[in-house]
């Protein structure tokens, strides 16, 4: 697939590191530093804008090694960013580590995962099918 996209950074473009890697890396385009300190958050920008084709969208997760050895994650995970989203992609990061964290231009601060959706159209009934679940919420199926 390809998709178009403009990148107002000096960073190179996202890509897959390995070759079964589902997420390419965003990193973080910035003029100056920024410290997110312990229990903040920040919006950073990336410099990036694409155009994903219609059925498609674009999802923002953590980087599982700033979640793991710093605690930095993404706030809204995964973030979605839709078809017709022409501005610059963001990414809100927020600590939950001890320390304060820094983030400088190019770092890798976030995954970028392109996927298909469907649309759903409702359609309203008086009565559900029988499962053998039911109406068991959450911790219902056990530990």
């Amino acid at each position: 697939m390809e998709i178009k996209i403009i990148n107002k950074s000096d960073n190179t473009l996202p890509a897959y590191e390995t070759i079964h890697a589902a997420g390419m890396d965003l990193k973080a385009f910035l003029s100056s530093p920024v410290i997110i300190e312990p229990m903040k958050r920040a919006l950073i920008p990336t410099g990036l804008h694409i155009e994903l084709p219609e059925g498609y969208e674009a999802q923002i997760r953590p980087r599982s090694g700033l979640a793991l050895k710093h605690g930095v994650t993404v706030l809204n995970t995964p973030g979605t960013v839709d078809a017709d989203y022409r501005g610059e992609i963001k990414v809100l990061l927020i600590n939950f580590g001890e320390e304060n964290f820094e983030i400088k231009n190019g770092d890798r601060i976030a995954q970028m995962i392109i996927s298909l959706h469907e649309k759903a159209a409702w359609k309203q009934v008086s009565e559900l099918s029988e499962t053998n679940r039911g109406e068991g919420g959450y911790g219902s199926t056990g530990k």
